[in-house]
């Protein structure tokens, strides 16, 4: 067996044991509702008696129980009922884009899974594949692809392909039939552990030592599911440009990160709000901004996409060694993406982007101009 089976084999187990365990933890917390609420109905049963028999200590006591369960069992069921998030940016129909949906179509068809439902424009620095049941808890998986429109300015049209067929490769080999509705109880379970520790601060010890192994393990299920992702778009579209675009990547958002946004917000000291409209002017920021060196190990040495305290990606160099693919970018500039699939769409979208993010960076973008005014 080869080392990329053994990785494959190794996430499949792990998948499977996480859904067993979520499965598990969400059957034992529905249960311990049920039985609240029999204890609430039993409860005021014994209250009422009280009441009957004229023994207001006895009706009190009931009562302060079944009003306490009834305040646990309430809280569970906020725990339990935390519906997964919805997409969030714009949605784009096949008619304003056709080109992208053909792609869309094309690289699913490869795939042999089916085409994605709904795909969303949105504002990050990244794309991803969002499932969720048609009824919030329950149904049939609907499957929503977003981009982030800052990534579709930072890669050409074939890297864009290189990205989808990551995201496809999600689908195929995770994210089908059962496997989505694996997929779906491990991300609900997980939700059920957050809200725990929001509503019930008092056991937070307890619920770690609980939780931490799900967690270890969902942490490295996300990294493994990273590897195999890689490894079957390279399949598609080969290692070389899959390699290629994820060095793209880190060099656009390396760039975004560390001089597009410091400039775009050091104007808040200067202006009561801000001159530029930073995804409007952003593709011929990354355009004319975007110094590509020779040296792409020194451009990157102080910058690692993935890894961190919470890794839920591989690094870049840990992907490229996976993949076998060097350290290389590519050899020039091209039209990017954004360009080429949602030109006369640009416009709108950046316009309402623009619209959030002030909405968004208001009131700390005005506290800022305020200080420098004082100051001076």
């Amino acid at each position: 067996m080869t080392l990329q089976s053994r990785v494959f084999d190794l996430r499949s187990r792990l998948a499977r044991r996480l859904v067993l365990v979520s499965a598990v933890g969400l059957a034992l917390v529905t249960m311990v509702m049920v039985g609240m609420g029999g204890v609430v109905i039993v409860a005021m049963g014994h209250s009422w008696e009280g009441v009957v028999q004229g023994d207001p200590l006895r009706a009190g006591a009931w009562s302060l129980a079944a009003v306490t369960c009834a305040l646990c069992a309430v809280r569970l069921v906020g725990v339990v009922c935390h519906t997964s998030p919805q997409p969030d940016g714009i949605r784009l129909p096949r008619q304003a884009a056709e080109e992208f949906h053909a792609l869309l179509d094309d690289i699913a068809a490869r795939f042999g899974v089916a085409p994605v439902t709904t795909v969303w424009i949105s504002r990050d620095m990244n794309a991803m594949v969002l499932q969720r049941p048609a009824w919030g808890w329950i149904g049939p998986i609907r499957t929503h692809l977003l981009i982030g429109l800052p990534l579709a300015h930072s890669v050409s049209a074939g890297q864009m392909a290189a990205v989808l067929a990551h995201e496809f490769a999600h689908l195929a080999r995770q994210r089908s039939g059962l496997g989505a509705q694996g997929a779906h109880l491990r991300a609900w379970w997980a939700r059920a552990l957050d809200e725990a520790f929001e509503n019930f601060p008092w056991a937070t010890d307890w619920l770690e030592r609980r939780a931490h192994r799900f967690y270890r393990d969902m942490l490295r299920l996300a990294r493994l599911e990273e590897f195999e992702a890689d490894t079957c778009a390279a399949r598609l579209v080969g290692p070389g440009l899959m390699g290629e675009t994820l060095v793209e990547i880190g060099l656009k958002a390396r760039f975004l990160e560390q001089d597009y946004w410091p400039k775009v917000m050091a104007q808040s000291a200067q202006f009561p709000s801000p001159s530029i409209r930073p995804y409007r002017e952003m593709g011929l920021g990354v355009a004319a901004g975007f110094l590509r060196r020779e040296s792409v190990a020194e451009d990157l040495s102080h910058y690692e996409a993935g890894g961190g305290s919470l890794p839920l990606h591989p690094t870049l160099h840990e992907r490229l060694r996976a993949l076998g693919a060097p350290l290389r970018a590519a050899a020039d500039d091209q039209p990017s993406a954004a360009g080429r699939y949602f030109g006369p769409l640009l416009p709108t979208l950046a316009w309402a982007f623009d619209r959030a993010w002030w909405e968004d960076a208001r009131e700390g973008w005005q506290r800022r101009y305020q200080d420098t005014a004082r100051r001076y």
